[in-house]
């Protein structure tokens, strides 16, 4: 198949340095289309850029996009201490590297965590936010997949990971990504073989990509463990400066979504000052991916409005 960066992107995928938790250089990957004001993508856990394949045309049509993947995702860099707690960080660092002036910020799941996670330290690189389906009161990982394999001991997956045993079983690992897939959308019908295998194309392809995955799973099940004990956690620690958010913000919410319920956009709709919510009628977790055109229709007029001030 044609390469979808190249095919997606002006300039195809590019390459971006920045400084990981300790400070090491990460190779981060990104591809960007359009002009104006700056609009940032950022995708959730276990995802890529390809998560936002069908809102990159028609919003590049009025701002200048830019998608990138997270440490230890897609096409990015996947080095054996990559944090899920940095996350936050890492998305401040593309802005000040890649925009200059404020950007908004379109964010899914994980990725909108991380957001929040930033917005709640430093809200001068923000102009407006739109969040998908956030993890913001997770009692615990959302599929029983990912509880699986957050158990494996991560040796045992990075010596897979590494012997390639993944390319063999690529057929195998497509027919288990499409069944998994059914949990995030809606409608069963709307996922493509197309689809499942680009969704899957960084885990057969990329070294380290499965390894990246299941580590980061066992960093997101410690926190939440960490949440439930009271212990310090990046969780209960966005929580708890929520209100300190004064961003404008749309939080998007499906009425579907089977691993977050709709009652935890209303919640954190209370704790957000500036924040309107909306619920998107039949539709699941993967809200970018499967809900693109109501997702597009509802992001669109907030991001053209005016400044509020503050």
């Amino acid at each position: 198949m044609q390469d979808w960066w190249q095919a997606t992107f002006p300039k195809g995928r590019q390459t971006l340095t920045i400084s990981d938790a300790h400070g090491f250089p990460i190779k981060i990957a990104y591809g960007e289309k359009g002009s104006g004001k700056p609009i940032v993508l950022v995708h959730g856990i276990g995802s890529w850029s390809y998560g936002w394949r069908y809102l990159i045309e028609p919003l590049a049509q009025h701002f200048r996009v830019i998608c990138f993947d997270a440490t230890g995702h897609g096409f990015s860099e996947k080095p054996l201490q990559a944090e899920i707690t940095h996350q936050g960080r890492e998305l401040k660092q593309v802005i000040q590297t890649l925009c200059e002036e404020p950007a908004a910020i379109v964010a899914q799941s994980l990725g909108a965590l991380a957001t929040l996670a930033m917005a709640t330290e430093d809200q001068s690189l923000l102009t407006r936010l739109v969040l998908i389906n956030v993890p913001i009161f997770p009692e615990q990982l959302p599929s029983v997949g990912m509880r699986v394999l957050s158990g494996v001991p991560l040796h045992l997956v990075q010596n897979f990971d590494q012997l390639r045993l993944v390319r063999l079983m690529a057929p195998l690992v497509r027919g288990v990504v499409g069944l998994a897939r059914q949990e995030v959308v809606a409608n069963p019908a709307d996922i493509t073989q197309e689809d499942v295998y680009w969704v899957t194309y960084p885990y057969i392809e990329q070294p380290g990509a499965i390894a990246g995955f299941a580590q980061s799973l066992q960093q997101a099940a410690r926190e939440i463990q960490r949440l439930e004990q009271k212990q310090p956690n990046l969780i209960s620690k966005v929580q708890d400066n929520l209100g300190s958010i004064t961003s404008p913000t749309l939080i998007l919410w499906g009425e579907r979504d089977g691993w977050f319920p709709v009652s935890h956009g209303e919640k954190l709709h209370s704790c957000l000052p500036n924040s309107r919510l909306e619920i998107l009628p039949d539709c699941g977790h993967d809200a970018a991916g499967s809900f693109s055109k109501q997702v597009y229709a509802a992001v669109l007029p907030f991001l053209q409005e005016l400044p509020v001030e503050q």
